[in-house]
């Protein structure tokens, strides 16, 4: 009992041998200050059920009356009881015992060793090996009962070990493991253990593997489960909506380079790359960089020659493989002048927006890969365009031209549809980009989808033969405009 509190303030208290402390807590149970909530376990809260009282003091009552047990098996892992209310402490003898709302499941086996990790109020907690041992062992009960993780779930622990770790890292925990498992006689455990790390590391069969990440790693294309269930989200959302088809109205060759224009001019204004609309025509119009500005120059003539070949625009992936060759080869044009960022090759190491880190350079082609199998099953042109977009942009899979490059697959989608291709113009740049952190960060896709279709309604109305005319649109709908307080006028 805490020393500091008188008694009958304390929430949670405990029958004990000595005699004054046993007196008062007699005199206090007397006068109706403190109920018995379980086997010696008492309170002083009248509000809350004797399940909140006992779940929000644990691993006090644990600590307290098995003193020296190690939480241990999935409880390692968890850290708190399973849906079903178990948790499962390794102490010197086997017993279940029901308090309200947890059943506690004793384990006998060695206690804490000089490893495992100290936790509060005397108990200990498996280390890391132990806990992957002990998760090996055969539990004769299922579900939220089983004292050990499902297969699965292991198995994807030891994949986003490696994943943040390294190889080596998880070479090292398996020689410790190896060594622990014949103090603790788990030669057995460790076997199934090896096995699983070795089919992980390719250098055993990947037929014991149970879990789609575990065994895409085993194929050698990890791929990152978080970025999964963000495209999961968007593809989920698309799915249940219809989409109101906006037919190009560029078809001739002139009035297609003309759109394609400004879709380069944009595309570039909002990474960064800008200059004057004069000063952009000029230089693609005479095909001649400016001398001050060489690779900002051949930005924009990389965007454009992509944008306006018809040819190009209206590849769309059949495969995965496909998907990344296309990536690589439009990459490595628009970037040609930027030797030091790698055009067409994926990123060596990873890249960061602020506080954003994107997927792993370890994890891009596996990612695609994996994301590609929502795409290929979308069937409205807009739904496929704009998942391609938040794919590519999500991964980041180069090292710089990433934004480009994700406008770029986008509008492919859609010119091979015949639909118009959609334009972000300088006045939408936050409006674009306040979505796209929504659904990055927050998983609220229905505000980026929302916004896309604003501005593809928009872009569908930039049309004609006329450089001046469509260049005179955008300018009376703000479109060129960097001011916060504008918007963007239809």
């Amino acid at each position: 009992m805490e020393k500091n509190i008188p008694l009958h303030l304390q929430e949670i208290l405990f029958a004990t041998s000595d005699l004054a402390e046993s007196k008062q807590l007699s005199k206090l149970i007397k006068q109706g200050v403190v109920r018995k909530i379980a086997a010696k376990i008492y309170t002083s809260n009248f509000v809350d059920t004797p399940e909140v009282i006992i779940r929000r003091n644990l691993f006090m009552v644990l600590g307290r009356l098995y003193p020296k047990a190690v939480i241990s098996h999935r409880s390692a892992f968890e850290f708190a009881p399973t849906q079903g209310g178990h948790i499962f402490l390794t102490y010197t003898y086997t017993k279940n015992i029901l308090f309200p709302g947890v059943t506690v499941h004793l384990l006998e086996g060695n206690g804490g060793l000089e490893k495992d990790v100290p936790f509060i109020e005397g108990l200990f907690a498996s280390q890391r090996e132990r806990a992957f041992l002990e998760n090996m062992q055969v539990s004769r009960k299922g579900g939220a009962e089983s004292k050990t993780l499902p297969r699965k779930e292991i198995e994807d622990k030891l994949e986003q070990f490696i994943r943040v770790n390294g190889e080596n890292a998880i070479n090292a925990l398996r020689d410790s493991a190896k060594d622990l498992s014949k103090l603790l006689k788990m030669e057995s455990e460790f076997d199934k253990l090896n096995n699983i790390i070795g089919a992980l590391l390719s250098t055993r069969s990947s037929a014991v593997l149970t879990s789609p990440l575990a065994a895409a790693r085993a194929f050698g294309f990890p791929y990152d489960p978080n970025r999964i269930d963000l495209f999961n989200s968007l593809y989920t959302s698309l799915l249940k909506k219809d989409f109101e088809r906006l037919p190009d109205k560029n078809l001739s060759d002139k009035a297609y380079r003309n759109f394609a224009f400004f879709e380069s001019y944009f595309s570039n204004y909002i990474e960064g790359t800008r200059f004057e609309v004069d000063e952009a025509k000029n230089i693609i119009d005479t095909n001649k960089p400016l001398p001050a500005r060489n690779d900002d120059s051949h930005d924009v003539l990389g965007t454009y020659y992509i944008v306006s070949n018809c040819k190009e625009m209206f590849i769309t992936p059949k495969s995965s493989e496909e998907l990344i060759e296309i990536l690589q080869y439009r990459h490595r044009v628009m970037l040609a002048s930027r030797k030091s960022k790698m055009p067409g090759e994926f990123k060596d190491k990873n890249n960061f927006a602020g506080d954003t880190s994107f997927v792993d350079f370890n994890l891009v082609k596996g990612t695609l890969i994996k994301g590609f199998d929502y795409y290929n099953t979308l069937s409205s042109p807009f739904a496929k365009a704009v998942f391609m977009m938040f794919m590519t942009s999500e991964i980041h899979p180069f090292l710089d031209g990433n934004g480009r490059i994700s406008r770029v697959m986008m509008n492919a989608e859609l010119s091979k549809a015949g639909e118009s291709k959609i334009i972000i113009p300088n006045v939408f740049r936050e409006d674009y980009l306040l979505a796209l952190r929504k659904l990055s960060r927050r998983g609220e896709p229905d505000i980026f989808i929302k916004a896309m279709l604003r501005v593809h309604n928009f872009s569908s109305m930039i049309n004609g033969e006329d450089f001046n005319v469509m260049r005179e649109f955008l300018n009376s709908a703000n479109a060129f405009s960097d001011s916060t307080d504008a918007v963007l006028k239809f």
